[in-house]
């Protein structure tokens, strides 16, 4: 697989246009954004928006293939490839190396967007007015980028990517809202599977991590876990944990079982752990909670 470490590098093998600047790239897509299939990983940041006609394009293990305008986020060495694609209209991409960041607070907040973590059949989907917001911040990283730049260049273009940024986050929380009547109420469907989970005897396998749980609803991890957050205000970590104290309570009034066993049972390799988020989430330990419950 070929990993670009320079954009002059990439740029060639791609087709697009040679770069203005060593770290920051964008390239306009009207009507072909095609790389002939190459699978590659880079030390690049990637913003694309397109609207496909035909065609598939693989991000990481997954095909995406989707007719409306839609934005997708890729952070440095993850695994992305194009084959054949056509577009219905223009789109575009934009490359920055992580090292265009440093010094600059997106350093930092750039890793709190999780949609930088999903899959591409997670893209963000765009409304036309949504659209028409982007493109204009498109343009002025473009008028900025084709310029003769000077000493505010890069915080200029890298103000524009932040606020690109922070209206993905807004959009994708309108599209959790917008999507829930067509694919269900997620968090539903998150508690039935770890019901599956614990019914089946798997707590003996130990805990059920959120990685195996996104898998078995076909989402990322942090796909599944914003989707969550938004729909209850909890991550998919802490509804796992209230999903095991609930299971824990349950146990505990009964008087066949001592704490480890149930611990054990629930998953918990180490009992101390047990109780100690047993206490953080109710106040008591399951030692105490038990005897106030066979009282």
């Amino acid at each position: 697989m070929h990993h670009f470490k320079q954009l002059s590098e990439l740029h060639d093998t791609l087709g697009f246009p040679p770069s203005e600047h060593p770290l920051i790239s964008i390239a306009k897509c009207d009507g072909t954004c095609n790389n002939s299939g190459i699978e590659h990983t880079s030390d690049f940041y990637m913003i694309g928006f397109k609207k496909m006609k035909s065609g598939v394009m693989r991000y990481g293990k997954t095909k995406y293939d989707h007719d409306r305008g839609s934005m997708s986020f890729v952070k440095p060495r993850q695994i992305i490839s194009m084959r054949d694609i056509e577009f219905e209209e223009n789109g575009f991409i934009i490359y920055f190396h992580e090292d265009f960041l440093n010094g600059h607070a997106l350093h930092e907040e750039i890793k709190g967007y999780g949609f930088f973590d999903y899959e591409i059949n997670e893209a963000l989907h765009l409304s036309p007015a949504e659209e028409k917001i982007i493109w204009e911040l498109f343009e002025k990283i473009e008028m900025e980028y084709y310029s003769n730049q000077d000493e505010y260049s890069r915080d200029i273009m890298l103000a524009h990517i932040d606020s690109m940024l922070k209206y993905a986050q807004r959009y994708y929380r309108r599209q959790f809202i917008s999507r829930k009547p067509l694919s269900g109420t997620t968090v539903s469907k998150f508690n039935n599977t770890l019901a599956l989970w614990f019914n089946n005897g798997l707590g003996g396998k130990g805990l059920p991590t959120v990685k195996f749980l996104a898998a078995e609803l076909n989402l990322s991890p942090r796909y599944l876990s914003d989707l969550l957050k938004q729909e209850t205000g909890k991550t998919a970590i802490e509804l796992i944990h209230l999903f095991l104290i609930s299971e824990a309570k349950n146990l505990l009034t009964g008087a066949d079982q001592n704490v480890s066993e149930i611990a054990y049972q629930l998953g918990f390799e180490n009992p101390p752990y047990f109780s100690r988020l047993f206490k953080k989430e109710t106040g008591m330990s399951p030692n105490e909670f038990k005897r106030l419950s066979l009282n």
